[in-house]
């Protein structure tokens, strides 16, 4: 199996070497170029979802990761991941990709002074160490949308079909049970 990892900015790296250290090959996506390689999943990182999506629209493969991910795509988003996929975000006039029915608040537990960690289950995941990092949080979800987690009252993970998201970033840390789930979806 093989997952393309979105390159263009943020925290790619981590996702790379667990996905690899659990046996998938993995690629990064930096351009137009690298979405005709042929791939199974999709993660997009934290990072800051902005920078991330004019970078997308910049580099010509926003469209086709959008239609990727309509197409039944399997993609994980993580933090800034989940803002690209939700379909609202609050206070703003215009959201990313707007494939996963949810509305998230940006830096929702604060700023980067109040990053932390938490311990909590996700789905069928016990006791997984999560940590927030600027994160968002989930205020609303819509219909078929099923909540992973909630953290201090708040939505901190969701699934609905293809795409699975997290406000926190699973990537950092030597757990790897979340990742180990996404890539059971590629199989």
């Amino acid at each position: 199996m093989r997952v393309g990892v979105l390159a263009v900015q943020g925290a790619f790296i981590e996702h790379m070497r667990i996905c690899q250290e659990l046996g998938a090959e993995t690629f990064e996506i930096r351009c137009a170029e690298d979405l005709e390689k042929k791939f199974d999943g999709l993660i997009l990182p934290g990072g800051e979802s902005t920078a991330q999506s004019l970078l997308l629209h910049q580099l010509g493969m926003f469209d086709t990761l959008r239609t990727l991910i309509e197409n039944d795509l399997p993609v994980m988003g993580t933090c800034a991941g989940m803002i690209l996929l939700a379909q609202h975000i609050e206070n703003e006039p215009q959201a990313h990709f707007s494939t996963l029915p949810i509305t998230v608040v940006r830096n929702g537990y604060g700023r980067q002074l109040g990053s932390f960690t938490a311990t909590f289950d996700v789905g069928e995941v016990l006791n997984f160490k999560a940590r927030f990092i600027r994160a968002p949080y989930i205020s609303q979800v819509g219909e078929g949308v099923r909540v992973l987690a909630r953290f201090d009252g708040r939505i901190v993970a969701a699934q609905s079909g293809n795409q699975v998201a997290y406000a926190f970033h699973p990537e950092l840390g030597d757990d790897m049970r979340l990742h180990e789930n996404f890539l059971r979806k590629l199989v």
